[in-house]
């Protein structure tokens, strides 16, 4: 018993010190004034129609892009739970190939592939096509963050996905539900822990992100999280900055109370 606790040091160090204390740091300058006296002016910083203006752009990019990487990697991840192993393996690899590369390359990347005179308009042009016009624009911060979050909604419900005992969905095939009833009344339902965390591990990120609008929205386009990087970087001003910040933590609770709640090991169960 002794072993088993001195070998959960490590882990209870590197929490408490790399997430308990910066979250308490970040706790003290939102509640508190240059001064040092108490306050809630900084987590009121939200409600500046500059910053709801952002905090909405956020939200709506995010859902967005969350939704679209639902709808590609769902069916990408049917796919692939119905192939052989090794096959599976090689897609799976292609998809996590991009991973192992820093993300601010990624999106310097598109930058180039979507600027004005970037590699794709000097395709288009080649072939006389009209150019796109899409640098610098949501549409560009949507396919920035769709490309680098994708992953993370592919595998959780490939996961899932191949727990799925395969008796069961013959046995609704046996019964004469046919393959659109097999889908939204077993297959689907018992998915849904994989989606809700598929869901989360992209909703987060793409609502916290400030990379991505950086680079591909040319500066133009501020979403909460360039916001709060310029309280820190530009303006000096962390207790506005960690307001904003533990504002954000809201949506991150309430995501991790939806995996608390949905994320089964086994799966999910059938209406």
């Amino acid at each position: 018993m002794k072993n088993k606790r001195m070998l959960a040091g490590p882990y209870l160090f590197w929490s408490v010190s790399f997430v308990v204390i910066p979250l308490l740091v970040i706790v003290y300058y939102a509640f508190t004034s240059d001064e040092g006296t108490f306050t809630f002016s900084n987590l009121a910083q939200i409600t500046t129609p500059e910053n709801l203006k952002a905090l909405g752009m956020s939200l709506l990019l995010s859902f967005l892009s969350t939704l679209i990487c639902l709808v590609l990697a769902y069916p990408l991840a049917m796919i692939l739970s119905q192939r052989q192993v090794n096959q599976t393996s090689f897609i799976v690899l292609i998809f996590i190939l991009p991973m192992w590369m820093n993300f601010l390359l990624r999106t310097l990347a598109w930058q180039t592939l979507l600027e004005k005179n970037g590699v794709v308009n000097s395709i288009l042009g080649f072939f006389h096509l009209p150019a796109l016009e899409i640098i610098n624009t949501p549409y560009a911060i949507i396919l920035g963050m769709v490309y680098n979050f994708l992953p993370f909604m592919v595998l959780p419900i490939y996961n899932v996905l191949i727990k799925i005992d395969r008796s069961v969905i013959n046995a609704a095939r046996d019964l004469g539900a046919n393959p659109v009833q097999t889908f939204c009344k077993v297959i689907f339902p018992l998915s849904m822990p994989g989606v809700i965390s598929g869901i989360t591990m992209v909703f987060v990120p793409a609502l916290t992100t400030f990379v991505i609008s950086d680079l591909l929205g040319g500066g133009k386009i501020l979403l909460i999280g360039n916001v709060i990087e310029q309280s820190f970087k530009q303006n000096s001003n962390w207790h506005v900055g960690s307001g904003l910040s533990l504002v954000l933590m809201v949506f991150i609770i309430a995501s991790m109370a939806l995996v608390a709640k949905y994320d089964k090991e086994e799966g999910g169960s059938a209406f």
